[in-house]
């Protein structure tokens, strides 16, 4: 069973020697711009595998000649893939580290003695599963009495420098720069110092603290100085969200704005990538610029709207001098002329777009996304967490039910976790006022009711897990949202399921891996419904990583389906929207929504009540769900009309998969 297919999603469209390229002088040629040597891989699996394999060569190489080996490392999530391949080669091929000294990179402060930390994280995910030594391990202290914390940096700094300093360094790149916690502004000069986190910094801490109120304000680092005297060092970045932050530090200037953009002065520095992190990078994302292409229809489609934003021209008014201009003269050699490119990119994005998702029935479907027949569809909608359904394709979604296709939603997680407690509070509130006025005799109820006012209220502590009564009850709050929802769009409670995948339900942020449980769960219910047509979310930005296991879920039962003569019948659409928008040269089917039809979308999203200003994950983004959708569809839709195309109030985009 293929469990990380989304991984491959990015291949369909990035040719291999774009990242692999086959010799010294195309590697020259394509990395012109990149100012720290970079690798790409295609998946952070693969790239996690040879990273930890070098780290073990280098343990083993020190253990021949009886040395030390000093190893810095970070937290976060990035890195816990190649620790779990050291662990790996510790059990399965005896790689010991009886000569390795760790030390950590940072540490939260202040902690008390039962927080969450993350020396406590990596302890969990490495330390405690080796044989290093306990006092080769060293670690920021989060419990130093603030009178003594400067003098306590200090020591930190000299302990690094008393083992020789460190040898190998381990960093993870934050959405804003950031490496180790020195956050933007920091000096170059810094060394192992208390900083004060900014709120960027505080949001990527709660995956470990479990909300922003119970993040630290504070944190010990080792500073910019201190890395950059490590004798190597290797950054890591996986997924789409860090794009952005790559392109600075590796095709931007040093500045202390970007703080990781410092490892361009450094000797023995090495970014590693996998393949959504570095698809910002001009060899990835515009590769005209630095060799010549492997044209293909979305390829082209992407040069000329980026030829387009650059000139401030819609496509129709590009020239042959503009194409001559701008490193575009294959396309003159391949067509002929401008025109001739610009009119088959204009049909091409006019062809995207269409008012008729479920496919128009007694309609020539030659150009259109989706397929006339058969009609009505049975449609099926998966939704990560129970509201991504009308925030990501709530246009789509009404306009399907209104179009009398079977429409289905089947949402894949409880999102109980994303619940705050005071919605709780509220609603055990309520539910005791309708048990004193209704069965005032129901003793057990109202001792239900007490314990958990009795948890909440005055029992629950930083780091303590939810009670099952709890997560219950928060699960059910946002079944009650989901359904209010789907009400709103026009489909009845019977055609919404709750799937509760198991990998979800741990009642922590922290989440099981996938497994076949989960995929067993979607086959069935696909084999139950058998649709003409699958809605899946493609958002693999999500801070959180729900949306990448759900995909992997059911991109997995896709695979073991595929043989099945219905599923051949099945188009697979991924819509995109709470975290992010496809860009606009993969955009295969562009759904206008009007303006009443975009007030419905957000009263749908309004529905989930408990995900407005109090949820407890809104991630990086400002904006509340419905605005970022809103703000989203239109933005989808001016870059439409500034291409030339006409114009819409909104667009939903989706991108169809086709089974491996």
């Amino acid at each position: 069973m293929r469990l990380d297919l989304s991984s491959q999603i990015v291949l369909d469209r990035v040719p291999q020697r774009y990242y692999r390229p086959e010799n010294e002088y195309e590697l020259s040629a394509q990395t012109r711009y990149e100012k720290v040597p970079t690798s790409i891989y295609e998946s952070s699996v693969d790239a996690s595998l040879h990273i930890a394999k070098y780290i073990a060569d280098r343990i083993r190489e020190k253990q021949k000649s009886n040395e030390t080996f000093v190893l810095g490392l970070p937290g976060g999530h990035s890195p816990q893939t190649v620790y779990g391949e050291l662990v790996r080669f510790h059990k399965e091929e005896g790689l010991s580290f009886k000569n390795v000294i760790v030390f950590n990179l940072y540490e939260f402060y202040p902690l008390q003695p039962q927080s969450n930390s993350n020396l406590r994280l990596l302890k969990e995910l490495f330390l405690d599963h080796v044989d290093i030594l306990p006092q080769n391990i060293y670690s920021p202290d989060g419990s130093v009495p603030k009178e003594e914390i400067l003098n306590y940096c200090r020591c930190y700094e000299q302990t690094i420098q008393k083992v020789g300093g460190i040898d190998y360094l381990l960093l993870g790149l934050g959405r804003a720069g950031n490496i180790g916690l020195n956050i933007a502004g920091s000096s170059f000069g810094s060394k192992t110092r208390l900083v004060l986190l900014d709120v960027q910094s505080k949001k990527e801490a709660v995956n470990t603290f479990g909300s922003l109120d119970k993040v630290p304000d504070s944190a010990v680092t080792v500073g910019l100085s201190t890395i950059m005297n490590a004798k190597e060092i290797t950054l890591i970045a996986w997924g789409e969200d860090k794009a952005k932050s790559i392109v600075d530090v590796v095709e931007g200037n040093i500045s202390d704005r970007i703080p990781a953009s410092c490892l361009q002065s450094h000797l023995n520095a090495h970014i590693v990538l996998d393949l959504n992190a570095a698809y910002g990078l001009t060899r990835i994302n515009r590769p005209w610029l630095v060799t010549s292409c492997d044209w293909n229809d979305k390829l082209i489609r992407r040069a000329i709207v980026w030829l387009c934003q650059k000139l401030n021209k819609p496509i129709l008014k590009l020239t042959n001098k503009d194409y001559q201009n701008n490193g575009l003269e294959e396309l003159l050699s391949l067509y002929g002329s401008a025109y001739n490119v610009n009119i088959m990119v204009f049909n091409n994005l006019q062809h995207t777009i269409t008012g008729w998702p479920g496919g128009k029935p007694n309609a020539d479907d030659t150009n259109r996304p989706e397929r006339a027949k058969p009609f009505p569809k049975k449609v099926v909608i998966f939704s990560p967490h129970p509201d991504d359904d009308v925030i990501s394709m709530g246009g789509t979604f009404k306009r399907l039910v209104d179009q009398k296709h079977d429409v289905h939603v089947a949402y894949q997680t409880s999102g109980n976790i994303a619940v705050g407690d005071d919605e709780v509070i509220r609603y055990v509130s309520v539910m005791e006022d309708v048990r004193s006025k209704y069965d005032p005799t129901n003793e057990v109820l109202k001792k239900e009711y007490a314990d958990i006012l009795q948890f909440l209220l005055h029992d629950k502590k930083q780091d303590d897990v939810d009670t099952p009564d709890v997560l219950f009850l928060k699960g059910h709050i946002r079944r009650g949202e989901a359904v209010a929802g789907c009400r709103y769009v026009g489909i009845d409670a019977s055609h919404a399921r709750f799937l509760d995948l198991p990998f979800y339900e741990t009642g922590k942020i922290k989440k099981n891996p996938i497994s076949e449980a989960d995929v067993e769960i979607i086959k069935d219910y696909l084999l139950e419904i058998k649709p003409h047509e699958v809605f899946v979310a493609g958002d693999l930005a999500d801070p959180h990583g729900t949306h990448k296991v759900c995909l992997d879920a059911i991109l997995a039962a896709i695979d073991e389906l595929k043989d099945a003569d219905w599923l051949k019948d099945c188009r697979i659409w991924m819509y995109r929207g709470a975290w992010q928008e496809w860009e606009i040269d993969h955009i295969e089917m562009a759904v206008p929504i009007s303006p009443e039809e975009l007030r419905a979308k957000r009263n749908a999203i309004l529905k989930h009540q408990s995900q407005m200003e109090s949820a407890p994950f809104l991630g990086n983004d400002e904006r509340l769900f419905w605005q970022r959708a809103e703000e989203r569809n239109k933005a989808t839709a001016d870059l439409y009309h500034q291409l030339g195309l006409a114009s819409y109030e909104a667009i939903e985009a989706f991108v169809e998969y086709k089974p491996l």
